[in-house]
């Protein structure tokens, strides 16, 4: 990919769909599970279009700059993983243990009402901006030390 080269996955709008699983995990007490579970379906089909994209470009550039099948092969697997974890697994996760905690918090304080119903929804969505670049970054640096240092 050139400098000049959006990534459509990375440097566009489009990258919000892996964090609808969080969206998702934030409405979980006030939405039907089935919502829940599509949301997760968004995320896993960005992951899987983003995965399908770095490895087909990978897959593209000569043998010599590292193309070909096995190139193909190890950009498909780092994206995979990365994206899995850094986008579906642990934010979602997180997300939902802050929505259960505070729910439980509420409850156990006899809290009722609109503060009980949506506080758990909203503070969910409040922790959405402050846990993608957390998890980034931990992410990154246990690929960097398991698969991207025993594939390359």
């Amino acid at each position: 990919m050139s400098i000049t080269e959006k990534d459509l996955y990375r440097d566009t709008p489009v990258r919000y769909l892996g964090y609808a699983n969080e969206v998702g995990e934030a409405f979980r007490p006030v939405i039907k599970k089935i919502f829940v579970h599509a949301s997760y379906a968004v995320a896993i089909s960005y992951v899987l279009a983003d995965t399908a994209d770095k490895s087909k470009k990978q897959y593209d550039k000569p043998e010599i700059l590292g193309g070909g099948f096995r190139g193909a092969a190890v950009a498909s697997g780092d994206t995979l993983l990365w994206q899995m974890f850094a986008s579906v697994i642990i934010p979602g996760f997180t997300i939902n243990r802050i929505c259960w905690l505070s729910k439980a918090a509420l409850k156990a304080n006899k809290v009722k009402g609109p503060v009980a119903k949506w506080g758990p929804t909203m503070l969910g969505l409040l922790a959405i901006p402050f846990i993608i670049h957390p998890i980034d970054s931990a992410v990154d640096y246990a690929m960097d030390n398991t698969y991207r240092k025993y594939v390359k």
